[in-house]
């Protein structure tokens, strides 16, 4: 019998252990839909209330959740900045579109429209 073993990302495993104090990571994923995240945000915030220090990366191609070279790049990233807490989101929680930025009228992303009335984080339809 074989026997499955579950493995993890190194980010995952950061993010399980809570809040350790600051500096905390925040890491989060966006996409076009609910299958494929295309950008990845990840702030480091030095304090409470303090302006997070942030980078992005964006691919158009792999699912960045499951990226190993930017797995590697974002622990460099939590690393260099002494990130002792990381929460993160598993799933994706929005498009990777910047309301006022790349659509300046707000509202729904025109490029995005698998998230036209669906509640964020689940991305169930709203009512």
């Amino acid at each position: 019998m074989r026997i499955k073993r579950r493995i993890d990302s190194p980010l995952k495993k950061k993010a399980r252990r809570g809040f350790r104090g600051y500096p905390a990571a925040t890491i989060a994923f966006y996409g076009p839909d609910n299958t494929r995240a295309s950008k990845v945000a990840v702030g480091v915030m030095a304090g409470e209330g303090v302006d997070p220090i942030m980078e992005r990366w964006y691919s158009d191609l792999t699912d960045l959740r499951r990226d190993p070279d930017v797995a590697v790049e974002i622990v460099k990233f939590l690393q260099k900045h002494g990130a002792l807490s990381v929460a993160m989101v598993d799933g994706i929680i929005r498009c990777p579109h910047e309301e006022g930025i790349d659509y300046p009228d707000g509202g729904n992303c025109p490029k995005c429209p698998y998230w036209f009335n669906r509640e964020r984080f689940t991305g169930e339809l709203l009512r």
